[in-house]
C-alpha cells in the first residue's frame, strides 16, 4: 500500500469512536470536503468509517454528501450503500436514502448491482415497497439473454460474466423476497395492474420464479396471476425464451421451479395454458441435456399421463409425441422412464391409445425394430407387450392390443414415412415382421366377432389414410376374398332357384334395383335363421369385412369400385313380406320375430356400408369414373336411402312391439354396450333382453360382468314383484314370459307386452318421417354413415316435371339432415376428449377428423341447406295432407315392398326438413373452431348462403355508416331478417315452427357474441373482418320484438286443438329471450308483474277474456311459466344491479347512487307484486315457487346491505321504504309457510327451511343497519296468525300439526291487531305509525 494511502487511513482510524466532537457539524463538513478530493482507496476509507466517526445529530449532511458523491462517482456504490446501511437514519432519512438508491439503478455497474438491490429490498416498508418494485421492474437492465457462442466459448473457463452478474441479481432478489412478504405482495400487485403486453419483462417472469420457489401461501396467487397473464397473451413464450435458452447455467438453480410452473399449467383447464405448459416442457428438454433434468421433466409428464383427467392426459400425450418425433434418439436413454406409461393403458379411450403407441413406435423406430441384430429393449417390449394384449381373452386388453399392433405396421410398414431417418441400413425395419404382426392379430380374432370388427374398422381407416407395403395390402386382398363365398348366393335370372323356408318363415327378394340381371343376393335370412350360433357371427362382421373389402377395390383400382359395382343393386333375401301384415305378425312365435327383426337390423347395417362405400364414387372425381356411371352410382344410393327408411320404419315399429337387444355390429368403447364377459360368446348376443338397454336411455349399453355380479349380490335387497309373488304361490310360469317381463326402470317392458296382447294385429298408420325412437336408443350398435354420404344432399332422382321436387325428395333429405345434426353433435372441442355412453365413439376416420377438416367437406352442402329449407317453408304454405301416392311411386320404383301402413306424411316431412335445416344451422354457427381465422372464410359462405331473396336493405337503415356488403356484419344483419321474415310466415302455420325460427335467430345473437369474444382474444388481430360491434344492440332489440310478437300472437288453427297447456316450456324460453334482449329490463318486469299479470285470473275462463291484457300466451294454463320467468329474470336482473351498485359506490357518484337505488327499488317492487299473487291463485306450484324464489330474492339483496350502509345516510328515506315495502312479501311468504306446514303441503315444505334461512338473515342484517343507524326502530314481537287474505286464524286450526305456531308467526310489527283491508294486502299492519320506523319479520 503506498504510504500516503496508509497515512490516511491511519489518519481516518483517529476520529474513530470518539467521546466527544466540540464542533460536529464543522467536523462532518470538513471531512466531506476532504471526502470529495480523496484518492479512490481512501474515499472508500472514509465512506465506510462514516457510521463509526459520525453522530446522530449529522446524519442529514451525511446522507446528502453521499447522494451528491453517488451522482458524481458510481465506484463507491457499494461502500455508501454499506454506510447508509449501518446509519440509525430516520424515516424520512431513510426514505431519502431509498430515494437516492433507486436513482442508481440506471447508472450503477452491473457488479454492484446486487449490492444495490440487497439494499433497497432491506430497506422496503409497507409504504415504500410499491415504489421500490416498480423502479426495480422499470429501470433495472436484467441482461436474461446470452449469445450462445460467447457462453459456449467461456465454459472451460466457468461460469460467463453474465451467467454470473445474473445469478448474483437473482440471489439477491430471492433472499430480498424471502424474507419480506410485503414484496412479494407489492410485486403481484404491480404485475397485476399492467394490461399491456409490451409492458411484460423478463424480471417479471424471474421474480414470479422466485416467488414461487419461497413457496407459502404467496406461490398459489403466483400461479393464479402467471395463468391469467398467459391467458390474457400477455406474457408470451418470447419471455420464457430469453429466460432459458442460452442460461442453462443460470436456470440450472431453478430447473424445479420452472417444471413445477410447467406442471401447473398443464394441468389447467383451459386450453392456452396447456399449451403453454407444452412449450415449457419442450424448451426446458432441449436447454438440459444432463440425464438428472431429463428425467425429472420425463417423470412428470407420466405422472401427469397416469392423472386420469381427460384433458391433462391428451396434452401430455401431445407433449410426449412431439419430444420424440423430434428428438427419439435423446429420449432412448431415459425410456426406462417412458414405459411407465404403459401402467396406465386400462384407463386410455381409442385415441390416447393411438397416441402412446404411437411414441413407442416413435422410440422403437429410432433404436431399430430389427430386434434379430441386438434391436433395443424398447421395440423388444413393444412387441412382447401387443402380442400378449391381442392374445388376452378380455376384449379390454384385446382392444389395446389390436390398436398397437395396427400403430406399429402403419409405423414400419409405411412406405411413404422414412423409415430410415432414425435407423442405420442393418436396422432397417422388416415388412415380413409386420405381415406377421398383422396374421397374428387376425388369426386371435378370428372367433371372436367384436374384436374382429374393431381389427376390420381400424384396418380400413389405416388402409385409407396411409400407404402400406404392397405384402400388407395383398395378404388383406386374399384375406377379404371369400366375401361372396360366404354372403352372396347366385341368382337365376334374377330370382331365387328355389323358395327358401325354416322355422315356417318363407323367405324372398327384397329391393332388386338390377332387375333380371342381378347375378347375386345378400344372403341374410338364411344366415339368420338356419345356425344362430354361426350365422349371427357371420352376419355381424358382414359389414365391417364388406367396408375392408371396398378399401382394398378402391386401392387397387385408382379409386374405382367398378369391380363389385353388382352388390349395389342386387336384392336382399329377407322375410317374406306377408308376415310384416299385422294378423300375420301376432301369430309369429317371439323366435320368429326375432329371426324377422335381426334380419331386417342387418339388411340396414348392409344398406349403411353401401352408401358409405358408393358415395365415395359421387362425392369428389374419381379418375377413372365417367360421368355417366357417377349419375346411374347416384341415382342407386337415393333408392337405396330410400330403402334404409323403410326398413327403419319397420323396424322401429316391430321393436315397440316386440322389444330385443341387436347384437354389435360395431366396438363403442368402454363405455358401450358389449359386455367384457360375454364378447365370446356369440350365441348369447342376441338373446339378452332389453332390461340393460332400451330402458336404460343413458347408459344405452349392457351391463358389464362387475355391475351383474354387484346385482346378483344385490338381490336380496330387491323389491319383490308380481311375478315373485306367482313363484311363491306355485304358479308356473313360461322361461319366454319371464324373460319378456322383466321389470325395467321405466315400465316400458310390461306396459308393451300388455299392449301386444290386447293389440296383436294393429301397427296403426306408421309415419316414415318421425324419428325412429326405438332404434335410436341403440342407435350406437349401428354401423356409421360416413360424411360422404351427406353429399346426396346435393343429388335428386330422375322424375316427371309434373311432381313437385320437395314432395318426392324431401323424405330422403330428411333423414341425412338428421344425420348431419347427430355428427355435429359430436362434434366437440378437442379439450373434451373423453365421450359419454351416449356419444359415440366411431373408428370411422370422420370422427378423428379435426373441425377444420370435417367444415371443410360440409362446407359444399351450404346451399342444399338453403334449397331445403326454402322447399320445406313451400310446402307448409300449401298446406296437404299426405303426399303418399309421390312416396308411395317412388317406394315402387327404389323395389320396396308394398307396405300398406307404412306412409310418409307431407305436412310431417316438410315439418320435418324445416327442423333438421334450422337445427343443423344454429349447430354450425355455435361450433367454436368456426370463428378461427382460418374458418371465417366457412362463416361468411354460411352466411351469404342463408340471405333473403327479397331486398331488406331498408331495415339496416339506421346504421350509420352503412354496413359493407362484404363484411361480417351486414352478412348477419340481412341472414337475420331473412329468418324473421320467415317467422312472420310460419307464425300463422305453427306456433312450434315459429319457435324454432326464434331460437335460430337467437343463435345468430350468440354467435355474434362470440365472434367478438374470439376476436377480443386475438389481440388486435383482425378476424372479425370489419364487423361491428354495433350490430349487437340491433340484433337484441329485433330479437326482442320477435319474442314480444310471439307472446302477443294467438294459436294457429294447427295448434288450437291442444290449446296452451302443452307449451309451457316453449313460453318459458320465449319469455326468457323477450326480457334479456329489451331496452329496459327493469321497466319491462314492472310492466309485466305489477300492471299485466295481476289481470289473470284465477279461473279458467274465456280466450276473449284472456286477451284483455294483450298477452294471448298468459292464461290460467301458462301463468306458472310466466311466474317462474319473472321471477327468475328478477332476481338475476337484481344482482346485475347490485354489481353494478358496488362498482358506483367505489366511483362515489351521486347521480349514479340514486339510479342504482331507483333500480333496486323497481325490483323489490316487481317481487312484491309477484308474491302478492299468491292471494289470488291458489296453486300451490305457484306458492312453492314463491317460497323457492322468494328465499333467492332474499339473498340476492342481502348482497346489496354493505352498499345500503355506505348510502345510509344520505339516501335513508329510500332505504327504508325499500326495507318496509320488502317486508310486505316476507310476510307473504310466512303465511304461505304456515299454511303449507298446516295442509301438509309437501311441495312446499321442502323449500322452507332454505327461505327461513334467507329470512332470517335478512331480520338480523336489517337490524344492525337500523341500530347501527338511528335508534328506537327496530323491535320484534309476535305477530296474531292470520291467512292469506290478512284474517285472523286460530293457532290449533291445523289440529295435528306439531309445529309450534310462534315459530312460525313470531315478527316485528308496530300494530298487530290492525284488521286487513277490503283487497286482502294488510297495508295498515305493514305501515308504522312513525313515517321513520321500518317494522319488520323474522
Amino acid at each position: 500500500m503506498p504510504l500516503h494511502d496508509d497515512v490516511g487511513r491511519l489518519i481516518v482510524a483517529q476520529f474513530r469512536w470518539l467521546d466527544f466532537l466540540v464542533d460536529a457539524d464543522s467536523f462532518v463538513a470538513k471531512l466531506m470536503e476532504v471526502l470529495s478530493v480523496a484518492p479512490p482507496r481512501l474515499k472508500k476509507e472514509i465512506i465506510g468509517s462514516l457510521p463509526e466517526i459520525v453522530g446522530d445529530q449529522s446524519h442529514p449532511t451525511v446522507v446528502a454528501a453521499l447522494e451528491k458523491l453517488l451522482q458524481e462517482d458510481s465506484e463507491v456504490v457499494v461502500s455508501a450503500l454499506d454506510a447508509l446501511s449501518d446509519l440509525n437514519l430516520s424515516e424520512q432519512l431513510q426514505e431519502q436514502a431509498v430515494t437516492v438508491a433507486i436513482s442508481c439503478i440506471r447508472t450503477v455497474h452491473a457488479d454492484q448491482m446486487p449490492h444495490l438491490l440487497r439494499f433497497l429490498l432491506l430497506s422496503a416498508t409497507p409504504f415504500n415497497a410499491g415504489r421500490i418494485i416498480s423502479q426495480i421492474r422499470e429501470q433495472l437492465k436484467f441482461v436474461g439473454m446470452v449469445d450462445p457462442r460467447a457462453a459456449r466459448g467461456k465454459k472451460l473457463k466457468g461460469k460467463s460474466s453474465a451467467n454470473g452478474t445474473d445469478g448474483a441479481i437473482l440471489d439477491a432478489l430471492r433472499s430480498g423476497l424471502r424474507f419480506k412478504n410485503m414484496l412479494c405482495e407489492a410485486f403481484l400487485k404491480e404485475l397485476k395492474s399492467v394490461e399491456n403486453p409490451r409492458d411484460h419483462k423478463v424480471i417479471d417472469v424471474w421474480l414470479i420464479m422466485l416467488i414461487y420457489a419461497n413457496g407459502g401461501a404467496l406461490q398459489k396467487s403466483a400461479e393464479k396471476i402467471l395463468k391469467s397473464k398467459i391467458l390474457q397473451l400477455c406474457i408470451r413464450e418470447t419471455l420464457f425464451d430469453q429466460c432459458i435458452h442460452g442460461n442453462t447455467e443460470l436456470v440450472k438453480d431453478h430447473f424445479m421451479s420452472y417444471l413445477s410452473v410447467s406442471d401447473f399449467l398443464l394441468a389447467c383447464k383451459e386450453e392456452k395454458a396447456r399449451e403453454f405448459a407444452a412449450y415449457l416442457f419442450t424448451a426446458l428438454f432441449e436447454e438440459f441435456s444432463d440425464t438428472f433434468s431429463r428425467q425429472e421433466l420425463i417423470g412428470s409428464l407420466v405422472a401427469h399421463i397416469g392423472s386420469g383427467v381427460s384433458f391433462v392426459v391428451t396434452s401430455a400425450l401431445d407433449i410426449m409425441i412431439s419430444l420424440t418425433s423430434d428428438k427419439p434418439e435423446e429420449l432412448i436413454p431415459v425410456s426406462s422412464y417412458i414405459t411407465g406409461i404403459l401402467d396406465y393403458l386400462e384407463s386410455f379411450h381409442e385415441d390416447n391409445l393411438r397416441k402412446v403407441y404411437k411414441i413407442f413406435c416413435h422410440l422403437a423406430l429410432a433404436a431399430g425394430f430389427n430386434t434379430g441384430s441386438g434391436g433395443s429393449s424398447v421395440a423388444n417390449e413393444l412387441l412382447m407387450v401387443v402380442r400378449k394384449q391381442v392374445s388376452n381373452p378380455d376384449m379390454k386388453y384385446r382392444r389395446m392390443g389390436i390398436i398397437g399392433a395396427l400403430r406399429i405396421i402403419s409405423t414400419i410398414a409405411d412406405v411413404n414415412a422414412n423409415a430410415s431417418m432414425y435407423c442405420s441400413s442393418s436396422q432397417q425395419p422388416n415388412y415380413d415382421e409386420a405381415l406377421e404382426l398383422l396374421k397374428m392379430a387376425v388369426n386371435s380374432c378370428k372367433f371372436v366377432m367384436l374384436p374382429l370388427i374393431l381389427l376390420y374398422d381400424e384396418l380400413s381407416v389405416l388402409l385409407e389414410n396411409s400407404v402400406l407395403h404392397a405384402a400388407i395390402v395383398d395378404w388383406v386382398g386374399e384375406h377379404v376374398a371369400e366375401f361372396d363365398t360366404v354372403f352372396l348366393a347366385d341368382l337365376d335370372n334374377g330370382e331365387l332357384s328355389k323358395k327358401y323356408v325354416c322355422d315356417g318363415i318363407e323367405g324372398e327378394l327384397w329391393m332388386n334395383l338390377d332387375g333380371n340381371i342381378s347375378p347375386v343376393c345378400v344372403n341374410i335370412m338364411p344366415l339368420v335363421s338356419t345356425s344362430p350360433q354361426m350365422s349371427q357371427t357371420c352376419l355381424q362382421i358382414l359389414p365391417s369385412q364388406f367396408s375392408l373389402l371396398t378399401i382394398i377395390e378402391r386401392l387397387g383400382n385408382q379409386g374405382s369400385l367398378g369391380g363389385i359395382n353388382a352388390v349395389l343393386g342386387c336384392p336382399l333375401h329377407l322375410p317374406s313380406t306377408k308376415y310384416l301384415d299385422g294378423d300375420r305378425w301376432g301369430s309369429l312365435s317371439a323366435m320368429q320375430k326375432k329371426t324377422v327383426c335381426h334380419s331386417l337390423y342387418y339388411a340396414i347395417n348392409w344398406i349403411r356400408e353401401l352408401l358409405n362405400a358408393f358415395s365415395t364414387q359421387v362425392a369428389a372425381r374419381v379418375d377413372n369414373v365417367s360421368q355417366r356411371a357417377r349419375d346411374e352410382t347416384a341415382v342407386k344410393l337415393l333408392m337405396r336411402l330410400r330403402n334404409l327408411i323403410l326398413l327403419e320404419g319397420l323396424l322401429n315399429v316391430y321393436l315397440k312391439i316386440h322389444p330385443l337387444s341387436l347384437p354389435d355390429l360395431r366396438y363403442v368403447g368402454d363405455h358401450g354396450s358389449t359386455s367384457t364377459s360375454k364378447f365370446n360368446l356369440p350365441k348369447n348376443m342376441g338373446d339378452q333382453n332389453m332390461e340393460g338397454n332400451v330402458s336404460n336411455k343413458r347408459q344405452k349399453g349392457h351391463k358389464d360382468k362387475a355391475s351383474s355380479e354387484k346385482s346378483n349380490s344385490d338381490e336380496k335387497f330387491r323389491q319383490p314383484t308380481v311375478l315373485d309373488a306367482f313363484k311363491r304361490a306355485g304358479v308356473t310360469i313360461s322361461q319366454e314370459t319371464n324373460r319378456d317381463s322383466q321389470p325395467s326402470s321405466s315400465g316400458m317392458m310390461s306396459r308393451v307386452m300388455e299392449h301386444e296382447t290386447n293389440n296383436p294385429c294393429k301397427f296403426g298408420i306408421v309415419d316414415l318421417m318421425a324419428a325412429p325412437a326405438q332404434l335410436d336408443m341403440q342407435r350406437f350398435k349401428f354401423r356409421t354413415l360416413r360424411a360422404t354420404c351427406l353429399s346426396l344432399l346435393n343429388y335428386s332422382e330422375p322424375q316427371d316435371s309434373t311432381v313437385s321436387y320437395n314432395e318426392s325428395e324431401m323424405p330422403l333429405y330428411v333423414y341425412l339432415l338428421r344425420d348431419l345434426q347427430n355428427k355435429l353433435d359430436n362434434l366437440k372441442p378437442s379439450s373434451k376428449p373423453l365421450f359419454s355412453s351416449s356419444q359415440v365413439k366411431s373408428t370411422h376416420a370422420y370422427c378423428r377428423k379435426s373441425t377444420e377438416e370435417f367444415l371443410n367437406k360440409i362446407q359444399p352442402l351450404f346451399l342444399s341447406l338453403r334449397k331445403h329449407l326454402d322447399g320445406a317453408v313451400s310446402m307448409i304454405k300449401d298446406g296437404s295432407d299426405s303426399c303418399s301416392d309421390n312416396w308411395n311411386s317412388h317406394s315402387a320404383s327404389a323395389g320396396n315392398p308394398d307396405i300398406p301402413y307404412a306412409v310418409a306424411l307431407k305436412s310431417s316431412v316438410a315439418t320435418s326438413v324445416f327442423k333438421e335445416v334450422l337445427s343443423c344451422y344454429k349447430k354450425l354457427l355455435g361450433i367454436p373452431d368456426l370463428f378461427n381465422e382460418a374458418n371465417i372464410s366457412v362463416l361468411k359462405e354460411l352466411l351469404q348462403t342463408f340471405q333473403p331473396s327479397e331486398n331488406f336493405d331498408d331495415v339496416l337503415t339506421e346504421f350509420r355508416p352503412s354496413l359493407v356488403p362484404s363484411n361480417l356484419d351486414y352478412l348477419y344483419c340481412r341472414a337475420y331478417t331473412m329468418f324473421a321474415a320467415i317467422l312472420d310466415l310460419v307464425c300463422s302455420f305453427s306456433y312450434l315452427l315459429a319457435y324454432d325460427v326464434l331460437i335460430t335467430m337467437q343463435s345468430i345473437l350468440n354467435s355474434v357474441i362470440i365472434l367478438f369474444e374470439k376476436s377480443g382474444e386475438q389481440n388486435g388481430k383482425n378476424v372479425h373482418m370489419g364487423c361491428s360491434k354495433e350490430i349487437v344492440p340491433f340484433l337484441r332489440k329485433h330479437l326482442g320484438l320477435s319474442a314480444r310478437k310471439l307472446l302477443t300472437s294467438d294459436l294457429p288453427s294447427e295448434d288450437a286443438e291442444n290449446g296452451w297447456q302443452s307449451k309451457g316450456d316453449l313460453i318459458q324460453k320465449i319469455l326468457q329471450i323477450y326480457l334479456k334482449n329489451s331496452d329496459s329490463i327493469s321497466d319491462l318486469l314492472d310492466e309485466l308483474a305489477c300492471s299485466v299479470l295481476p289481470q289473470v285470473s284465477s279461473l279458467k275462463t274465456g280466450r276473449t277474456q284472456d286477451m284483455s291484457h294483450g298477452f294471448p300466451t298468459l292464461c290460467s294454463s301458462t301463468i306458472l311459466s310466466w311466474y317462474r320467468v319473472l321471477h327468475e329474470e328478477n332476481t338475476g336482473n337484481l344482482n346485475k344491479m347490485i354489481k353494478q351498485a358496488l362498482k358506483t359506490r367505489a366511483q362515489s357518484e351521486r347521480g349514479a347512487v340514486q339510479t342504482a337505488l331507483d333500480e333496486i327499488h323497481k325490483s323489490v317492487i316487481v317481487f312484491i307484486s309477484l308474491i302478492n299473487m299468491c292471494k289470488i291463485h291458489e296453486k300451490v306450484a305457484m306458492h312453492a315457487m314463491a317460497v323457492k324464489h322468494g328465499g333467492k330474492f332474499v339473498d340476492t339483496f342481502l348482497k346489496a346491505f354493505n352498499f345500503l350502509e355506505t348510502q345510509f345516510g344520505q339516501h335513508n328515506d329510500i332505504i327504508l321504504q325499500m326495507i318496509k315495502s320488502l317486508q310486505k312479501a316476507t310476510r307473504t311468504i310466512q303465511t304461505i309457510c304456515s299454511e303449507a306446514k298446516g295442509h301438509k303441503r309437501t311441495m312446499i315444505t321442502s323449500k322452507i327451511p332454505a327461505a327461513k334461512r334467507s329470512l332470517e338473515r335478512f331480520l338480523f342484517q336489517v337490524k344492525a343497519l337500523l341500530h347501527n343507524s338511528t335508534e328506537d326502530r327496530f323491535w320484534m314481537g309476535n305477530l296474531r296468525h292470520k291467512d292469506l287474505q290478512g284474517h285472523l286464524v286460530s293457532s290449533q286450526v291445523y289440529g295435528s300439526v306439531d309445529d309450534s305456531p310462534d315459530e312460525e308467526q313470531e315478527q316485528m310489527e308496530t300494530d298487530s291487531e290492525t284488521p286487513a283491508d277490503e283487497n286482502g294486502n294488510a297495508m295498515d299492519e305493514d305501515v308504522a305509525e312513525d313515517s321513520n320506523e321500518a317494522p319488520l319479520e323474522e
